[in-house]
């Protein structure tokens, strides 16, 4: 009967695991020493081709509407050749990247379906140090966790955080934020969405 509860339950079935699977290249000799036809002799051309591989990557998103558009950060799907996202209930659906903003770390996925659940938009421009703050997402692959805080400061620059190539002032929370709630929702004491979970200060405790 707590009102983290009741904001969960408001919130969490519209709160979704994203996987991505991308494709790189790699050279198999990466010392220029091995391309000597010395080298080659003894291990074959073949040795030395550029190799591909799959790289598999977890975080989150939530619905903002009901056709299915999805908000997640753009480190999250970004070089993605595969997204899939699914569901609290259990649905699984091929998502498609529309658009992504590497400078404010946004981008939006859309997936086909219906009687999708959607999250609360509040305002954050409303939002205050010591509010209440309930950070939702799948941290180290167990979904739909839920870490509780309150908000400890507004406006925390993206330098101050250790990424200056963003241009985003931060909600800083103490509720535990870990790798895979990135793109989760930040939800105050009503169920409504005021931020995205976005990044965290390894060497910090709770910080993020």
């Amino acid at each position: 009967g707590s009102f983290v509860a009741a904001a969960v339950r408001a919130v969490g079935p519209a709160v979704v695991r994203i996987d991505t699977e991308r494709t790189v290249t790699r050279r198999a000799a990466p010392d220029p020493v091995f391309e000597d036809p010395f080298f080659r002799q003894f291990f074959g051309d073949d040795a030395f081709l550029p190799r591909e591989e799959r790289l598999r990557g977890q975080g989150s998103g939530f619905l903002i509407d009901a056709t299915g558009v999805i908000l997640t950060n753009s480190h999250v799907v970004n070089g993605a050749d595969r997204v899939t996202v699914t569901l609290k209930d259990g649905r699984i659906f091929q998502g498609k990247v529309q658009g992504a903003d590497e400078v404010t770390d946004l981008a939006v996925v859309k997936i086909e379906g219906k009687e999708l659940p959607i999250v609360a938009l509040g305002d954050s421009d409303q939002v205050q140090v010591g509010d209440w703050a309930i950070a939702v997402g799948n941290p180290l692959g167990l979904d739909n966790t839920v870490t509780l805080g309150i908000v400890s400061t507004l406006k925390r620059s993206s330098a101050q955080v250790g990424i200056p190539d963003k241009r985003l002032d931060f909600i800083q929370t103490d509720a535990a934020i870990n790798p895979g709630n990135s793109g989760g929702p930040l939800v105050n004491d009503r169920g409504e969405v005021i931020g995205i979970n976005t990044a965290v200060i390894m060497s910090a405790q709770g910080i993020c």
